[in-house]
């Protein structure tokens, strides 16, 4: 696990974009898992702005998301469909048939599991995932105390995780409850990940998750088995492992 210690947010978004970057580079049909909610958003702008400098070029690339609310369709201004169009798709030069998202309106939660499922192994896996985490330590919305065997799957909201969210929406009440997600299996079987966290907020939560127990109550601690991750993080959300001088199972502070 190599671990790279950002400046700041901008400086964060600008080292992971240059993994993300270089994945684009030397693999240009690369699978790439892609994140939502606010730590990517920095890291999409120096692609898009790359990309429009003639640097990169997404047209054989393919995205694979995370995970959508269940209950909003994909012109809802909350659903990950439109934050994935308005904060990245829109922008570069990406094929939308090799775009994929959960569908939030399919109803029958089974069949649009293994639906999402198929789309994932008929790209051939991910290439490059990157994640960002939770303040309770989810990665996806997989929340703590998810099988570390499960694939895509129907997820419960957390209150944490609903509280987190809700400053995106009109009212905390509107928060939806449910959302499909990869599952830990899924986000596991992707050939290198790259994790992201920015703010004090998210220091308790990285720290448990790099130097604690690997246990699904912490599901990003799970990291620590897979043989190809990068964390980029701020010195703030970096400020528990500074404080203690640990960090486990083989990791490397840069």
């Amino acid at each position: 696990m190599r671990i790279y210690k950002a400046k700041d947010y901008n400086d964060l978004s600008r080292k992971a974009a240059n993994i993300l970057s270089a994945q684009i580079i030397m693999k240009p049909d690369a699978v790439l898992g892609l994140a939502t909610g606010s730590s990517p958003i920095g890291i999409y702008k120096q692609l898009i702005e790359w990309y429009q400098k003639g640097d990169l070029d997404f047209s054989e690339t393919t995205a694979v998301n995370l995970d959508e609310y269940v209950g909003l369709k994909k012109d809802d201004p909350n659903s990950y469909a439109f934050f994935m169009k308005t904060n990245l798709f829109d922008h570069i030069n990406i094929d939308r048939n090799k775009t994929f998202i959960p569908d939030g309106m399919e109803n029958d939660a089974e069949r649009e599991c293994v639906r999402y499922n198929g789309i994932i192994k008929a790209c051939g896996g991910i290439d490059m995932q990157l994640l960002g985490i939770g303040c309770n330590g989810h990665i996806g919305f997989n929340e703590p105390g998810t099988s570390f065997d499960k694939e895509t799957h129907l997820v419960t909201l957390s209150q944490n995780t609903i509280d987190a969210n809700a400053r995106f929406f009109d009212s905390i009440s509107v928060v939806p409850k449910h959302a499909y997600s990869m599952g830990i299996k899924s986000i596991m079987q992707a050939r290198r990940i790259v994790l992201v966290a920015s703010g004090e907020n998210k220091a308790n939560a990285l720290y448990e998750s790099i130097c604690g127990p690997i246990t699904p109550q912490v599901p990003a601690s799970i990291l620590q088995l897979h043989n190809n991750v990068t964390v980029v993080a701020d010195s703030d959300a970096l400020s528990e492992i500074l404080k203690h001088h640990e960090i486990g199972s083989g990791g490397h502070l840069i």
